[in-house]
Formats: C-alpha cells, structure tokens, sequence
C-alpha cells in the first residue's frame, strides 16, 4: 500500500458518520422549530392550584395561545428583558381565561379570568359582582362539593355568570359573606371597596370566588395586572390527570386520566 492510500484511509475512518451528523442536524432545528413555536405560537401549561374550579381542574394541561394579545419580554424563553411594553398588542377581552406573570414573583405564571378591563369599576357585595354599577347576573345551578382556603369539604353553589359584553362561565361559591373574617378584622373578598382598573392593567378574578387570591386582594396581594405581565390565552385543555393513587401503582394510570376533558375548550 503506498503513502497516499494510508493517508486516504485514516481520513476517511476520522470523518464522523453522516448518519450522526444527520441525526444531530435534525434534533437541533427540531429543538429551533420548538422554541419559535413556544415563542410565537402555543406553550402548554399545566393547572397546578384549585382557583379556577369548575373551569379548569387541578392536573389538567392547558395550551395557551401566544399571539393572542401580542408579545412582551415574558413571551419569550426566560423572560430576558430586552424591551418593555407589548409588541403588536391588545386588550384581552372580559371573559378571556388569560396566563400571566404573578405581580409580586413573576417568576411564577398564574391564570385567572379576566373580569375588569382599564377604566372600570369593580366592587364586590355580599359575594356579588358589580362592574361599573351594575349587578352581574348569576344562575345557580346546583351543588357542588369544593374545599374552603384551609382544605376543609364544604358544599358549594354553582353558577353561570353572564358578564356584560363577554361569555357566560361557570363559577362556585360557598358562601356570600365570611362574618368570621370581618369579626376578626380580615379582608372578606365577599365584600370589597370600589377598585378603579387602571389604564393598562387588567382585573382578574378565579371562578372559584371562595378560595382564589386574585385581584380583590390589592394591599397584600395579587393587585391589578399589568398588561405587559400577560402570556396568553388559554385555549383548550389537552390533557388532564387526577393524580389520586400514588405514582408507582402505573395500573391505575389508564383510569386516572379525565377522557373526557381531553381537547375541552377553555371557556
């Protein structure tokens, strides 16, 4: 074998196999192709607390839809601060199921309805909804069993709510006023001063009126929502899971999915 040929082979057997560089090719736009989508389009979020009960379940899996109100810094991977404001954005409408950035840790993503929109009035008596001076008609619609802020069983009322120019919704309710917080000198959220929506912010509120801490709670709370600390839109539910069994036992998996939840619009 000659000089040439012993170099040609030892070329050859350093080069990397096109298959692998392929492979690696392809999980790398794949990995691209994921975070534009993430970016601009939808992001799956999964509903970890109980403040949107009937609407959304706890372990139930939510796409929220990007472009709905445009983009700020929190749109994107890590939230870098590289611009303030929104970029081709818009008001969220009353009634909308938004994803957005807790005012106090926006390290946290939080998701509640949206209740007030810049300007109006909002105020809270005896457990009902006024805006802008006018009584928000509710329905009942039977009873529920739902769980006070310390994790107690209470029965719970289930209402439609029909807001004004928005989407009637589901919501539950176990009482109308807490005596015991106002005889203790607490916050009752039945009962609340006449809040004025800021411009550019929003006033959101969980269906689960009783056991929520949303925007009735200025002082020491959630407050007003800054329109640049919204994600998106909650857009339907693509997956849910009751987690009642512990995680081991995978011959109980199949039952513990909530089939019929799967591909629910969020209303």
């Amino acid at each position: 074998m000659s000089m040439s040929q012993k170099t040609k082979t030892t070329a050859a057997k350093a080069e990397p196999p096109t298959g692998v560089l392929e492979t690696i090719k392809t999980l790398v736009y794949a990995l691209l192709i994921a975070m534009v989508i993430r970016t601009i389009a939808f992001e799956p979020f999964n509903i970890p607390s109980g403040s949107m009960i009937p609407t959304l379940l706890v372990g139930d899996f939510v796409f929220v839809s990007k472009y709905s109100y445009g983009y700020s810094h929190f749109s994107m991977p890590f939230s870098p601060p590289i611009f303030s404001g929104r970029i081709a954005g818009s008001v969220p409408h009353r009634g909308d199921v938004v994803v957005f950035r807790n005012t106090r840790d926006t390290t946290q993503d939080w998701i509640k309805r949206v209740i007030g929109l810049p300007g109006d009035h909002i105020q809270v008596k005896h457990g009902q909804l006024f805006i802008n001076g006018a009584e928000v008609p509710r329905t009942p619609e039977g009873e529920s069993n739902a769980a006070n802020e310390d994790g107690v069983p209470v029965l719970a009322t289930k209402y439609t709510e029909a807001l004004p120019n928005g989407p009637k919704h589901l919501l539950q309710k176990y009482a109308d006023d807490r005596p015991e917080l106002t005889a203790a000198g607490e916050f009752d959220p039945n009962n609340t001063d006449e809040y004025v929506v800021p411009d550019g912010h929003l006033f959101m509120m969980g269906d689960n009126r009783d056991n929520s801490a949303d925007s009735r709670f200025i002082r020491d709370g959630l407050g007003f929502v800054p329109l640049e600390n919204v994600i998106g839109r909650a857009q339907f539910i693509f997956f849910s899971f009751d987690a009642n069994h512990p995680w081991w036992q995978v011959w109980q998996w199949p039952l513990e999915v909530r089939w019929s939840r799967l591909l629910k619009g969020v209303d």
